[in-house]
């Protein structure tokens, strides 16, 4: 993977959604503990549904800013 090539793109989504998703767990874990028992409850309808509206919401998003 060169520096500026689509494979570094990659990478840096990927450390960015780490970075978040670490800050969340690290700032208020009492909140992320909190939603990962109520994500538990919910049918598999439901995760795919908000799976589904993440996923389109992300491509939308990674369209716009490339176009």
């Amino acid at each position: 993977m060169t520096p500026g090539g689509g494979g570094s793109d990659l990478v840096v989504a990927l450390g960015l959604v780490l970075a978040l998703e670490g800050a969340l767990y690290a700032l208020a874990p009492g909140f992320m503990k909190g939603m990962l028992e109520r994500a538990r409850d919910l049918d598999e309808a439901s995760f795919r549904k908000g799976g589904g509206g993440a996923l389109a919401l992300g491509v939308a998003l990674v369209w716009w800013v490339r176009r």
